[in-house]
C-alpha cells in the first residue's frame, strides 16, 4: 500500500478592505450632511427674543414646546404626564446637564410652567428658557 503525500502550496489569502472603507466613508459623509438639517430640539420653535440671551452648549437637555402644545424631548414626542420620568432618565445619563426649555412665543404659559415644574421634580435645578438674542430696541 502506497501512501501518497499531498503537498499543498500555500496561497496568499488576504481580505480586501477597500470596499468596506468606501462604505464607511460614504456612511460618514451621509451622517455629516444629515446632521446639518436636524433641528436642535426636534421641532421648529419660534422663540421670543431677549436682549440678555446667551448661547449654551449642546450638552444641555432640550425641551421643545410648540404653539400647538406638543412637547418634544430628545427628538421624541412626550406627554406632559411622562415628562418627569423622561427627564429623570436623561438626568441619569447627563447628571450635570441643565434643562433648556425652547417654548414657542405662542405656546401656553401654563404648559411652560408645567415643564419647568416637572424638571424641578426630576431633580434638575438648572432650568432655563431659550430666547433668540434681540437685535434692536423694541424687537419681539
Amino acid at each position: 500500500m502506497k501512501i501518497r503525500r499531498h503537498t499543498h502550496q500555500q496561497e496568499d489569502v488576504h481580505i480586501d478592505l477597500a470596499p468596506m472603507l468606501d462604505f464607511f466613508l460614504n456612511l460618514l459623509i451621509f451622517f455629516i450632511i444629515s446632521t446639518a438639517f436636524v433641528t436642535e430640539a426636534g421641532i421648529k420653535v419660534n422663540r421670543p427674543s431677549a436682549k440678555t440671551a446667551v448661547k449654551l452648549d449642546n450638552s444641555s437637555i432640550f425641551i421643545a414646546i410648540s404653539a400647538q402644545g406638543e412637547i418634544v424631548v430628545d427628538r421624541q414626542h412626550v406627554d406632559v404626564r411622562l415628562l418627569r420620568a423622561t427627564l429623570e432618565r436623561l438626568r441619569a445619563q447627563k447628571p450635570k446637564a441643565p434643562v433648556v426649555i425652547q417654548a414657542d412665543r405662542d405656546a401656553r404659559t401654563g404648559l411652560v410652567v408645567d415643564a419647568m415644574d416637572q424638571a424641578k421634580l426630576a431633580g434638575i435645578e438648572d432650568v432655563a428658557i431659550a430666547a433668540t438674542p434681540a437685535t434692536g430696541p423694541g424687537t419681539r
